[in-house]
């Protein structure tokens, strides 16, 4: 085969991907069909592609280059750390000095007692970890049966088997099973599920559906409660105010552990380094990943409450992986954080650019096609409907409208995500006032194309 470059015609680059690289989350017969698009450069916030487009990333790769692209300390820290340490594990009472380093800085930034760090690949891993961390820790306290772990509806949490099981995409779920002893209940999105109900009101509706599900169960059955503090990948929905002291109270008054899931949310995007901070939660574990590196290295992590890691560390806890404080990942997190620290990315987030965006994002309500919109920090959505006064969906099958929407956004060099019908936004912290302005402007020129095509093709009718 012919050596392949950025240089190598794009056609070609689609040939061979689609004869050899099976995508994830993709129909790979319909990519065949239309060819991937090729992204072969990036800085700051913009991606360039193999025809010579230059690319807006709202989502900032997948929620993760929080602190964008480009940024040669972080390929410097690697290039050390390949040098001097280029692998080894932690097993066997064996350490280095990255993951020691980053573990300690860690305990520093995360809030509360939240000391100790295992480090996993990805927030998949992570998840894995809690998983069997809570059941090992219940099985310490001489409580096995305290087993049981409630997840929510639409709650993403990974895709590894232990991971999509805590999740509650019924999609996933279909494709292979789930693990056993995991529940769900509701998830907290008003706008679709809301019906007559305040959104006071139906954020304590859902919360107090972990009570019910608590209850149902046995309280001395039920180990963990995991959740986003805002739910992502389901559409960046943000709960009711009322929801998540609920949540607390409920939590603390049954004595179950409390999983913050902080993959996307960790690291800056909500205006604090934890979206934990912003709410006022008290979990016992975090889990994290993303923006931990700004996804210039796969690395994640649980953070672990002073009690649990203490139980814990009480017994051989059989778990770990190969790449477990990979010592180049916890080096270029290191840095990271460093750069994220050093440059007031976090405050500059916070007081400036975060109010800015919120100001012109949630303008975007008064555009016919949207219903609401909905943002924290970095991390925004909006609902697409074709009656905003009745909060109606479509009668489409639900993602046909949001994939006409995100189609447009790649067309006018946007890159904004679609869940089902909910567009939804994640760009780099350090976007600017100016880029901010471009990203709006792209997101109506793409609402006004697709309420265009909507409306040639008789698709703005209530379902």
């Amino acid at each position: 085969m012919t050596l392949l470059s950025v240089n190598t015609p794009t056609e070609e680059l689609r040939r061979v991907d689609a004869a050899h690289h099976m995508h994830p989350f993709t129909n790979n017969s319909e990519l065949e069909d239309k060819g991937a698009r090729i992204i072969t450069r990036a800085e700051g916030c913009w991606l360039s592609d193999s025809e010579g487009n230059r690319i807006l990333d709202a989502m900032a790769g997948l929620w993760c280059v929080n602190i964008g692209y480009g940024r040669e300390e972080l390929s410097q820290a690697a290039a050390r750390q390949m040098s001097d340490l280029p692998y080894y594990n932690t097993f066997f009472q064996t350490s280095h000095v990255p993951a020691i380093a980053l573990s300690a800085k860690l305990a520093e930034l995360a809030p509360g007692d939240l000391n100790h760090v295992f480090f996993a690949g990805s927030g998949s891993e992570a998840n894995d970890t809690n998983l069997r961390m809570v059941r090992t820790y219940w099985q310490a306290k001489g409580q096995p049966e305290r087993n049981v772990i409630i997840g929510r509806w639409n709650g993403y949490h990974g895709s590894t088997v232990g991971a999509m099981s805590l999740g509650g995409m019924k999609g996933m779920h279909a494709q292979g099973g789930i693990v056993d002893g995991i529940e769900h209940i509701d998830q907290p999105n008003w706008w679709l599920e809301g019906g007559d109900m305040s959104p006071e009101e139906f954020g304590l509706e859902r919360a107090r559906q972990l009570e019910e599900k608590i209850l149902e169960l046995g309280p001395d059955k039920v180990a963990a409660f995991i959740a986003e503090p805002v739910q992502g990948a389901g559409g960046v929905i943000v709960a009711p105010d009322s929801y998540w002291p609920e949540i607390q109270r409920i939590v603390d008054k049954y004595g179950i552990l409390l999983i913050a899931d902080e993959v996307i949310c960790g690291f800056g995007r909500t205006g604090n380094w934890f979206a934990t901070e912003t709410l006022g939660l008290r979990p016992h574990i975090m889990t994290i990943a993303k923006g931990l590196s700004s996804g210039y290295q796969p690395i994640g992590g649980s953070i672990v409450c002073d009690e649990v890691a203490e139980v814990i560390g009480g017994v051989e806890f059989n778990h770990g992986y190969t790449y477990s404080g990979h010592p180049v990942a916890c080096a270029v997190a290191l840095e990271n954080l460093r750069l994220l620290e050093e440059e007031k990315v976090i405050e500059r987030v916070r007081d400036e650019t975060a109010p800015y965006l919120k100001q012109k994002f949630e303008a975007l309500v008064d555009h016919p096609l949207v219903g609401e919109a909905k943002i924290v920090g970095m991390m925004g959505s909006i609902a697409l409907t074709p009656n905003k006064e009745t909060r109606a969906v479509f009668a489409a099958e639900a993602g046909t409208v949001g994939f006409i929407c995100r189609e447009r956004c790649f067309s006018n060099n946007l890159i904004m995500r679609h869940v089902y019908d909910r567009m939804i936004i994640s760009p780099p912290l350090v976007i600017s006032k100016e880029e901010i302005d471009i990203l709006i402007e792209r997101a109506r020129q793409s609402l006004d194309e697709t309420h265009a095509i909507l409306r040639e093709k008789g698709l703005m009718q209530e379902g």
